[in-house]
Parts: C-alpha cells; sequence; structure tokens
C-alpha cells in the first residue's frame, strides 16, 4: 500500500468494537490498489462512549467517510447532518458519506445480504424468514426482505433495550409492505420452534457467534433445524460459526455473512469513490484468505 500513498490520499475509516477481526480493511484497500485509486482504509476500535469524538473526526480530518458496526449504528444517526430514505426508515446507519463537511448516513446491510442470497442461490422471495435480532443490521435486513417480497417474518428477540425497536419494524413492515411481520420474544422456544418448521429461511442477524461470544449459539437444541431449511449468519468471523456448524451436522445448506459483507461494502465503496469494487475479484481474495 505505501507506493499508493500520498500527500492526496483520502481517509476513510471503520468505526466499531470489537473490529480487529474485520476483512471490511483488506476488502476496499484491495479494491483501491486494483483500481489505481487515492484511498486509505482504516479499522478504529471506537465505541458509543467515543463515538461523538470519532465522527467530529471526520470533518476536521476531512475524511471521505467511514463504515459504522456494532454497537454504533443506531447511535451515530444522532451525529449525522442527513439520513438517506433507507437509513431513516431502518433508524441505522452503516456508512458515511462527507460531502464538503455534510455527513449523510446510509444503510446498505439489507441490500448486501440479499445479494449475498442471491449470489448463493437461496431465493426467499415470496417465502417466510425467522430471524433473531433486533438491532442495525437485523433491522435493515427485515426491511428490505420486506420490500423485495418476502411473503412473512418472524422476529424474535430478548426483552432487552432493542426490544422496542424491534416493535418499531413490525409495524413499519406491516404498514408500509405487504410482508406480514410478528414478533417474539426470544425466550418463547417453543414459539421459536414452531416459527423456524414453518419457515425456508432461519437467519442470526446478532453478534452471537463472533469473538467474544464465539462459541455460542442462540439455537441450542439442533432438532430445530430441519435438513431442507437454509441457515443464514450475518457474522463472517469465524467464517463457521457455531450455529452454522450445527446447521451443517443437521444437513442444512449454510450461508455464512461473507457474502453480505461484500456486498454492503460494494455499494458504499461505489458511494465513496463514484466507482464500481471489483467484486469478483475481491470475492476471491476474501475466500482465499
Amino acid at each position: 500500500m505505501t507506493e499508493r500513498l500520498s500527500g492526496h490520499t483520502e481517509l476513510i475509516g471503520l468505526m466499531a468494537t470489537p473490529i480487529r477481526h474485520s476483512l471490511s480493511p483488506t476488502m476496499h484497500n484491495e479494491a483501491f490498489a486494483k483500481l489505481g485509486l487515492d484511498y486509505a482504509y482504516l479499522a478504529f476500535e471506537v465505541g458509543t462512549d467515543q463515538l461523538e469524538n470519532g465522527i467530529q473526526a471526520i470533518r476536521a480530518l476531512g475524511m471521505r467517510g467511514s463504515n459504522i458496526s456494532m454497537p454504533n449504528k443506531q447511535v451515530v444517526t444522532k451525529y449525522l447532518d442527513k439520513l438517506s430514505p433507507a437509513a431513516e426508515m431502518v433508524g441505522a446507519v452503516n456508512t458515511i458519506v462527507n460531502d464538503n463537511g455534510i455527513l449523510t448516513g446510509h444503510i446498505t446491510d439489507g441490500t448486501g445480504f440479499m445479494r449475498g442470497l442471491k449470489q448463493s442461490d437461496v431465493s426467499i422471495i415470496g417465502e417466510k424468514m425467522t430471524i433473531c435480532g433486533a438491532g442495525g443490521a437485523a433491522t435493515a435486513i427485515c426491511i428490505q426482505a420486506a420490500l423485495d417480497g418476502v411473503k412473512e417474518l418472524s422476529i424474535f428477540n430478548r426483552q432487552d433495550e432493542f426490544f422496542k425497536n424491534a416493535e418499531r419494524t413490525v409495524a413499519l413492515i406491516n404498514e408500509k409492505t405487504d410482508c406480514k411481520a410478528t414478533l417474539y420474544d426470544l425466550k418463547d422456544q417453543e414459539s421459536l420452534r414452531q416459527q423456524i418448521a414453518e419457515s425456508v429461511i432461519f437467519t442470526n442477524a446478532t453478534g452471537v457467534g463472533m469473538k467474544p461470544l464465539q462459541d455460542e449459539s442462540l439455537i441450542t437444541d439442533p432438532t430445530m433445524l430441519r435438513k431442507e431449511l437454509v441457515v443464514a449468519d450475518v457474522v463472517y468471523v469465524p467464517s463457521e460459526t457455531k450455529l452454522l456448524k450445527l446447521a451443517k451436522e443437521q444437513g442444512c445448506k449454510t450461508v455464512n455473512g461473507l457474502g453480505m459483507m461484500l456486498w454492503q461494502g460494494a455499494a458504499a465503496f461505489e458511494m465513496w469513490t463514484g466507482q464500481e469494487m471489483p467484486v469478483e475479484y475481491i470475492r476471491e481474495l476474501l475466500f482465499e484468505k
């Protein structure tokens, strides 16, 4: 990378915690190098307590923008100047674009997830999905899935600070789309079993499965996972979470979070640079790693 850096290099960041495991710096920096673009992408360990300072740094340093990941996706909205229509609907941001000091928040997680499924030859249009999670990524996935034509969504989450967000998501989907959405308490394991049994896909859209929770799974009873079921996880490090390992043992088709990460990143890349990411080149590089 050093031979590419110059006095004109534009900086793009990634603010989240934990974040040192992320493949996003590799993805974007390799894409910049492939296209000969004078940009650099760095990961910053920033949690909600330092997020406001981090956003101020984007303006102060003249950064082109930043990605935002857990646990900052919803909190960050109050520090930005504008939100895209999708980000406003979701109530979360994963991409910031700096246009001459005006910071606009976007959300690309939902389109990334749906595109990732398509690349894995999985179609859920007109079908039912059961999903765990109510944070920024989960909300984006649910809303995009509903907009794309998923027939029914069963959303499970703990009774935590995100539960009210899930209630808002369900109301929004039922009001604005043709999809039927229902919210359940994750403690209701019998309902979880029943909804998974009626679904073509089960998705984990939480951080359970990645460090420091890499030895955990929201599904503890493998018999909930029949072999005809597709099991997806937004986590991509490790590439096979405990959930996906259990699903494979049951004969399920599995999809990890790498495709979602790749395609949501490609959307952000184009916003920052005005050019399309060389997706197939990056896909081969990431799968090799």
